[in-house]
């Protein structure tokens, strides 16, 4: 059997602007995707915390260190710069990998700045 597991998480991450014509549909500072152990083009669910609105979506990396979150294309109407949001992406387990499967969550402070970092727990059988 297969499992649908949490495997990044960027928890409230502020908006820094939207591109409603523009090609792709989250940048993402690439230092911020490699601590949550994100990849160029990985389809991640957002939750917008301030409006409601879930929507999935894919990444594409914006300069690191430059503490980007943009929503682009269609996205750009789901949020609003200065919204926090949450953004997920999860994975396909299977049994024998449940016991050592540890999602990366990265939560986040003022002006997107890394506030603590979790490498999860150990997922219980």
């Amino acid at each position: 059997m297969r499992r649908f597991l949490l495997k990044s998480k960027i928890h409230q991450i502020t908006i820094t602007g939207s591109e409603l014509y523009y090609e792709g549909s989250l940048s993402l500072d690439e230092e911020l995707m490699r601590l949550a152990n994100l990849v160029p083009y990985e389809k991640v669910e957002v939750y917008n915390i301030n409006n409601g609105e879930r929507f999935s979506t894919y990444i594409i990396p914006a300069p690191a260190g430059s503490r980007i979150c943009r929503l682009n294309g269609a996205a750009a109407r789901k949020g609003a710069k200065g919204d926090k949001i949450i953004i997920v992406a999860y994975a396909e387990v299977e049994e024998e990998e449940l016991e050592n499967f540890k999602p990366s969550i990265v939560y986040m402070g003022e002006n997107n700045t890394v506030k603590a970092i979790k490498s999860g727990e150990t997922t219980r059988v």
